[in-house]
């Protein structure tokens, strides 16, 4: 039997006392990633490694809100997250789903915790 095209895993957790949703899904060249507490897919970003870096043992990332809030909150929201999982996949462009209702240091954490366990790559 072949191996599926697409792999995805969803998990659901407390944090900080919030049901939140974790999606992560991988395609062939990019990971998408959904983290809601409120059941939507909400502001959807781009975050890419950036090639121009000159400094290769600290990579660049490049946010771009896509669809949603392009609000500075979400930019710093989407490159703490979106570095978490493309340094954990390899260095891959992500495609982030953000609809948080509280995007404080220790819930950002927590999150990174949960994507761990709902990781496909």
């Amino acid at each position: 039997m072949a191996a599926p095209i697409i792999k995805s895993r969803q998990v659901q957790k407390e944090v900080n006392g919030i049901s939140t949703e974790v999606i992560c899904t991988e395609f062939s060249n990019y990971i998408f990633v959904v983290l809601t507490q409120y059941g939507k897919i909400g502001t959807l970003i781009s975050v890419t490694p950036d090639s121009r870096s000159n400094d290769i043992s600290t990579p660049t990332f490049s946010t771009k809100v896509l669809l949603g809030k392009d609000e500075p909150m979400t930019h710093v929201c989407a490159k703490n997250l979106g570095m978490f999982v493309s340094q954990e996949a390899g260095s891959r462009p992500v495609l982030l789903g953000l609809a948080l209702k509280d995007s404080s240091i220790d819930t950002i954490k927590q999150i990174k915790e949960v994507i761990k366990s709902c990781q496909v790559w």
